[in-house]
């Protein structure tokens, strides 16, 4: 078997050179990831709300269906929101791609070992929820085509990426709310954004 990946060579080959890929980071480390791999207007970290990044990546791209977006999570905030890849499913968002960085630890918590950690699948469960597309990925090899997928496959599309367990060190993202859903939306509608 070979060693697994690095969550954060993962993350920063997927961003390399993502043009106006709209990006919702999940709570804690895959938002860190997110920013070491060059922090964006167009990413919107998530300080909150566990469990609903895919859920607020199924909003962004029922809105802006002529925009790429993709959901950056962890295993431990998606087994919390399992049930959105239900609706997800059932809503068919052709540009929207969620990639799970799975651990198989809740790291913000102290590194206690998820369900993943038992063999809990979430490529088949995103599969039997409807996903147009859904895999696992354990090899660099397979990120190019992962990327490309996020790029100009048809959606919804989801992996789940095998990555080490280890603890990094942090790269926050900007902590103040208010500027973050400022930021994305200026970035998102230029000036439009300040008449609404």
């Amino acid at each position: 078997m070979s060693e697994l990946l690095r969550r954060r060579d993962v993350v920063a080959r997927l961003l390399d050179g993502r043009g106006e890929l709209l990006v919702v980071a999940g709570l804690g480390s895959t938002a860190w990831d997110c920013t070491a791999a060059g922090d964006s207007a167009l990413t919107f970290p998530l300080w909150g709300a566990m469990g609903n990044a895919a859920m607020i990546g199924l909003g962004l791209a029922l809105a802006r269906p002529e925009r790429r977006v993709l959901v950056v999570t962890g295993d431990g905030e998606m087994l919390m929101g399992l049930g959105s890849l239900a609706t997800i499913g059932v809503q068919k968002p052709r540009n929207l791609a969620v990639v799970v960085i799975d651990n198989e630890r809740y790291g913000e918590t102290g590194m206690q070992a998820t369900h993943t950690a038992a063999g809990v699948d979430l490529a088949g469960a995103a599969l039997a929820c409807g996903f147009a597309a859904a895999s696992r990925i354990r090899a660099a090899a397979e990120l190019d085509a992962l990327r490309a997928a996020i790029h100009g496959g048809e959606g919804p599309l989801f992996a789940q990426v095998k990555v080490r367990a280890e603890k990094l060190p942090l790269v926050l993202p900007p902590r103040d709310g208010v500027l973050l859903k400022a930021r994305f939306r200026r970035a998102l509608l230029g000036e439009a954004a300040d008449l609404e």
